[in-house]
């Protein structure tokens, strides 16, 4: 496995990141069967640290349906067996939802966003569930349009100051949000986010017109979610022509590519590696990504992964990919 910084930090984690989104899941409206019991959970994250994983990633949110925390509950009563394993992880959650699997209708006030009272309780609340008495990377899940800067760093200040959370990261912030949190943050002599997390893949390339600019002019690291498109990008194609039977919006994506996508699983072909890997290797090949966060539910699914931080393609594959899904290119030219 390879390794690289967290963005201008000594952190060093691994090419690819472990997503526990739906650990501890047996169904549910989200997933539907696609979650993955406790014990197949424990197997999996065995297994990423037998491969070198040793950057995991969650939210205090992931459980959604069937109870807020559980993906955290999982992962903390994996840490529980001991052997190490939370001294090996670099452990990534987030902060911004209600504790409520009624939210946002049943809520009461203060029970979410990033307010400093709602910033403090949820950290208590995850480290509690993690069963760990600090987390690495702690990630602020949306923009809080409504509370300060300055109240948002102050809280998390304090939580560095009291060593319960080392770096802080953002996810899902526009390249204006991102600047605005680092200025105020050098305003107060502190580090500021370390990383931002977001959508990119080879279909979703929106965030290079502001986002991956900004990160990079900000020394941030860039972790990558959903960088198979649901499964798209994992041969999908391929796989209905087979007969599988996909969800129905994964057949409405690949029914809007269809041309596309027939294509690049023909590129696949000719070079000998599967859609998944391909994909993968393209991400890791971006200026400034630092890991794709990989939601894996089968052993073969991750050992694919460390294939592809392995995979380097050549400069005319990242041409022919670059025809087949154009990026908008940096702003303001994209506009």
């Amino acid at each position: 496995m390879q390794y690289a910084n967290l963005g201008r930090t000594g952190l060093r984690v691994s090419r690819v990141c472990l997503g526990a989104a739906c650990f501890g899941y047996v169904s549910g409206e989200l997933f539907g069967d696609l979650g993955m019991t406790e014990e197949a959970s424990f197997r999996l994250m065995d297994l990423a640290l037998e491969r070198g994983i040793n950057f995991f990633d969650t939210a205090d949110v992931y459980g959604w349906d069937q109870g807020i925390g559980l993906s955290e509950s999982v992962i903390g009563r994996w840490f529980a067996q001991g052997g190490g394993r939370r001294e090996k992880v670099v452990l990534a959650t987030k902060v911004f939802h209600a504790n409520s699997p009624q939210w946002p209708e049943e809520t009461w006030p203060n029970q979410s966003g990033l307010s400093a009272l709602h910033i403090r309780r949820a950290c208590e609340d995850s480290l509690r569930r993690l069963g760990t008495d600090y987390i690495d990377l702690y990630q602020m899940h949306y923009i809080d349009r409504v509370t300060p800067w300055e109240e948002i760093w102050q809280a998390m200040e304090q939580l560095v100051r009291e060593g319960k959370i080392l770096y802080v990261g953002s996810s899902n912030f526009a390249g204006w949000h991102i600047a605005q949190a680092n200025d105020v943050a050098r305003a107060r002599n502190l580090l500021g986010l370390v990383v931002e997390q977001c959508g990119y893949s080879l279909l979703s390339r929106n965030v290079e017109m502001e986002v991956l600019p900004a990160c990079e002019a900000y020394g941030m690291g860039v972790v990558a979610y959903e960088p198979l498109a649901e499964g798209v990008l994992a041969g999908a194609f391929g796989k209905a022509k087979e007969g599988y039977r996909a969800t129905q919006r994964v057949r409405e994506i690949v029914e809007r590519h269809r041309a596309t996508l027939e294509a690049y699983e023909e590129l696949c072909g000719e070079l000998g590696e599967p859609p998944a890997t391909v994909a993968l290797a393209w991400l890791l090949s971006r200026t400034g990504v630092t890991a794709p966060v990989v939601g894996w539910r089968k052993p073969e699914h991750l050992e694919g992964a460390v294939h592809a931080a392995e995979v380097s393609l050549a400069p005319e594959t990242l041409v022919r990919l670059d025809d087949l899904f154009p990026g908008p290119g940096p702003a303001p030219e994209a506009y």
